[in-house]
């Protein structure tokens, strides 16, 4: 199936696997949005807020973090798990992914949650495995853990295992969709190239994948959030204490 200009078959999976597009003309933004591209190089345009750092203070108004490090996980998180869900999402629907080079996706790092990108082309390619780690892993999280870990000294175990929570995540709600729709080859898929995105080395060690249900060798940090607790992936079984 090929990808259609607007990636409709995304939109029923819901908002986190949905991306605008070219062909939502009506609702592109109507000022110079800066690309992820930008937003990991720091090159954002002259006179625009640091797109990351906007996104942490965000979130960690939002929850009133005690820390910019946790809000910054949070933050982490959430723009992994929707990279995953809309690479995954056509995967498994397209069988094709569209190019998402950092050049060509557009964040509003303002917006609400989920994190609001905007794909500028589509160029379609492969829906395998190998391209989904080059186009996701290599193309977008390690260049953005990279970012994290100068601005926030967040450590590596940690945004890997919070990848590795946004794909398991990702993950779990196409299956779910596709159980209550009947689609035993949706599910199928969706476990073929999630079982091989956990085999690459980078994800390999970050958790244990038991069908859709994952338990992380890290935390995220969400239990210091104000009533966070324990997310249903954490390494922890109750939030730590002091």
């Amino acid at each position: 199936m090929d990808l259609d200009p607007a990636l409709t078959a995304l939109r029923p999976l819901g908002g986190y696997f949905a991306l605008r597009t070219v062909a939502d003309a009506p609702r592109a933004p109507s000022g110079p949005l800066p690309t992820l591209a930008q937003t990991y190089d720091r090159t954002a345009p002259d006179g625009s807020p640091d797109p990351l750092d906007l996104r942490v203070r965000k979130v960690a108004a939002a929850l009133r973090a005690p820390e910019a490090r946790v809000a910054a996980s949070v933050a982490h998180l959430g723009l992994a798990a929707r990279l995953w869900s809309a690479a995954l999402g056509c995967a498994v629907l397209y069988g094709r992914i569209p190019d998402l080079d950092p050049r060509l996706l557009r964040w509003d790092a303002d917006a609400g949650a989920p994190d609001d990108l905007w794909l500028t082309e589509v160029r379609p390619l492969p829906g395998d495995t190998a391209t989904l780690v080059d186009v996701v892993l290599h193309g977008h999280l390690e260049p953005l853990a990279a970012a994290l870990r100068v601005r926030h000294r967040l450590a590596t175990g940690l945004l890997w295992g919070n990848a590795a929570s946004a794909l398991a995540g990702a993950a779990r709600e196409l299956d779910r969709w596709a159980r209550a729709h009947g689609r035993t080859d949706t599910g199928a898929r969706t476990r073929s190239l999630t079982a091989g995105l956990f085999a690459h080395p980078l994800l390999r060690g970050t958790g244990t994948l038991t069908g859709g249900a994952f338990r992380r060798r890290s935390c995220c940090l969400y239990y210091r959030v104000p009533g966070g607790g324990v997310c249903g992936d954490c390494c922890f079984t109750r939030p730590p204490t002091a």
